[in-house]
């Protein structure tokens, strides 16, 4: 016979998102939650990161709203020093272990199911089973199931490469290069993204040469300056990007004179300025981490990798050489997953997805908020409608324009709009302490200047 319990909210999966809709859902109302997760503690995809993962965000914007990440200390020393504290994964994974058993569950409202799979059985009940002992608990939600793996994207980790590769090629995940226990004669880095960055970015910072890299990479992306995403002192620069992002938002003629007006203010970054990028994730990099990956001259494309061989890299028309003493490292994950959008709210459920232009904790927790002050779902549905994660240059600027749409709509929402205005995943939340610094005072003139014409001309670029 099954055990059984009941809970008000069943929350699949106790990743960044997950914790963060929790945190506010739990803030904001009288409800209980139960919290589910295949993995043995919370933390989602930081649990299987490669080693020398940080956040490319400040921690202070990362994490649950009510309970701070970090020190709030500026880098002294590394290729990030004058820069905030970014959290790595070590940290992260003991951040969200605090906040479950220390925050959440001494609400008396918690209750918490790692190693566990969650599944619909054959007459529609909601079933946990347990990893460990295979025991199966039914669970009685009386209001919703929070889906927060919808988009759940793969990771070099826990994905195997979505190339062929033949037997007695030397190929690993990104994370497993601080393992390699014989010297590679030059390592081979596959793939275009943030793991990518990182991955020749810590070689480099390790002392291997530049020489000794080749850089495979399909697409060519846009990054975030860092230096426009700073808290504290930082802060006003960071308005000051809102400002320069209106400009070229309302005077361009095309989605990439946008980015090019962006460039040449020195807020996006790439890593080749002869190669238009087709891809723009939303990432940061600092412009010493630039300068270390331009130092990296074999870089190769041909496309995607289809199968790596002994001594060659095949791609499609194409192969370039290899050797059995090469390091093939594998970055090509399929990363942020893209499906079709699907209402957020519905009578039994709330499926977890962007909403805008942010930092990824922001709007998760933002939709927590929602959930727990708003009662009309068709409401809830109207305020939040979700966009599809950005991959190319076009999505950034139709995910802003969704950002633009949803301030304006907030406004008629006291309780919503009060949190977004205060809470700490919102990195705008104290820009009333630099009230009077000559930057926010600036910004706020092109703000009034371009905003209309930013918004107008967004819809008209996204034709």
């Amino acid at each position: 016979m099954r055990e059984s319990l009941e809970t008000d909210y069943l929350v699949i999966g106790t990743g960044a998102a997950g914790m963060a809709f929790t945190d506010t859902l739990l803030s904001h109302s009288d409800a209980t939650v139960t919290l589910v997760d295949r993995r043995h503690t919370p933390g989602g995809h930081w649990i299987d990161a490669y080693p020398f993962v940080h956040l490319h965000q400040p921690s202070a914007f990362y994490g649950v709203s009510s309970v701070p990440l970090g020190r709030g200390a500026v880098n002294q020393t590394g290729i990030n020093a004058g820069f905030h504290e970014a959290a790595g994964a070590d940290e992260l994974c003991a951040y969200y272990a605090q906040v479950m058993n220390q925050h959440f569950l001494p609400t008396g409202r918690v209750r918490h199911h790692p190693c566990s799979d969650y599944s619909v059985g054959s007459d529609g009940r909601h079933l946990i089973t347990s990893r460990l002992t295979g025991d199966v608990q039914e669970v009685r939600v009386q209001r919703k199931l929070v889906d927060t793996g919808y988009l759940e994207g793969r990771i070099p980790a826990t994905s195997p490469p979505p190339f062929e590769v033949a037997e007695g090629v030397r190929c690993v995940p990104a994370g497993d290069i601080v393992r390699v226990a014989e010297r590679p004669d030059r390592y081979v880095i596959i793939g275009t993204g943030k793991t990518a960055l990182d991955t020749c970015v810590w070689l480099l910072s390790q002392g291997v040469s530049a020489s000794a890299i080749q850089w495979i990479r399909p697409r060519e992306g846009w990054w975030l300056n860092r230096r426009f995403n700073q808290p504290g002192e930082g802060l006003p620069e960071f308005f000051a990007g809102i400002g320069l992002q209106f400009k070229a938002m309302a005077q361009a003629t095309s989605v990439d004179d946008v980015f090019a007006r962006l460039e040449a203010d020195g807020f996006f970054l790439r890593v080749d300025t002869t190669v238009v990028p087709t891809m723009s994730r939303g990432a940061m990099v600092s412009e010493a981490e630039l300068a270390l990956l331009r130092q990296i001259g074999d870089v190769v494309r041909h496309g995607h990798v289809r199968r790596i061989e002994r001594d060659r890299i095949v791609f499609d028309g194409h192969s370039i050489p290899t050797s059995p003493r090469t390091l093939h490292v594998h970055c090509a994950a399929v990363g942020l997953a893209r499906p079709v959008p699907r209402p957020i709210f519905e009578a039994d459920r709330v499926t977890l997805q962007p909403l805008f232009w942010s930092f990824a904790c922001y709007p998760a927790a933002l939709l927590g908020v929602v959930e727990a002050t708003i009662a009309d779902t068709d409401e809830k549905n109207r305020l939040c409608p979700p966009i599809r994660y950005w991959d190319e240059p076009r999505d950034y600027l139709s995910s802003y324009l969704a950002l633009l749409a949803h301030e304006r709509a907030r406004a008629a929402y006291p309780e919503v709009n009060a949190w977004a205005k205060g809470t700490r995943l919102n990195p705008l939340s104290d820009l009333g302490v630099h009230r009077g610094h000559p930057l926010v005072t600036q910004t706020w003139g092109e703000l009034k200047q371009y905003g209309g014409a930013a918004a107008a001309n967004l819809v008209s670029l996204l034709r």
